[in-house]
């Protein structure tokens, strides 16, 4: 036969659970959210020698765990990582992980599936050089592959 006690601790042991289950939600989102705020221009710049063309220099933080929505961008990236270790994908690619030091290039309009945080615990942060045209979007939100399926 069950106790009070007994019952009353299991309903705890219970409780803790789905409490550590949301925790971990919330937590996640909001790892993307710091992967979104995170975003500083560092320089923005037209290049008199290429009409309508315009450098951006940004930083971007990854939290622990953080990752980026599947996007686009309009002109050429450059990435170099200043910190801890990221894994990136573009459409037709494989997944690859970069650390400090390394650094990648993306073409243009190349969908990028897959720009998050390697860790769970360290934080990450790239140096990023974006080319694009006056008045451009930076950044365009995308569908996953098999999103919607």
């Amino acid at each position: 036969m069950m106790t009070i006690a007994s019952s009353t601790r299991t309903v705890v042991k219970q409780a803790l659970k789905w409490t550590a289950l949301a925790g971990v939600v919330v937590v996640m989102g909001q790892a993307t959210v710091l992967a979104e705020d995170s975003v500083s221009v560092l320089m923005k710049q037209p290049l008199t020698d290429m009409a309508g063309k315009v450098a951006t220099v940004l930083s971007l933080d990854y939290a622990p765990g953080a990752a980026s929505d599947p996007h686009v961008h309009p002109g050429s990236v450059f990435a170099y990582v200043l910190e801890g270790a990221v894994v990136t994908q573009v459409e037709g690619e494989q997944p690859m992980t970069y650390t400090k030091g390394e650094h990648w290039y993306e073409s243009p309009k190349k969908p990028h599936l897959v720009s998050r945080n390697a860790s769970l615990t360290e934080p990450a942060k790239l140096l990023v050089l974006l080319l694009s045209q006056e008045g451009e979007a930076l950044k365009v939100p995308v569908n996953a592959p098999d999103s919607g399926k």
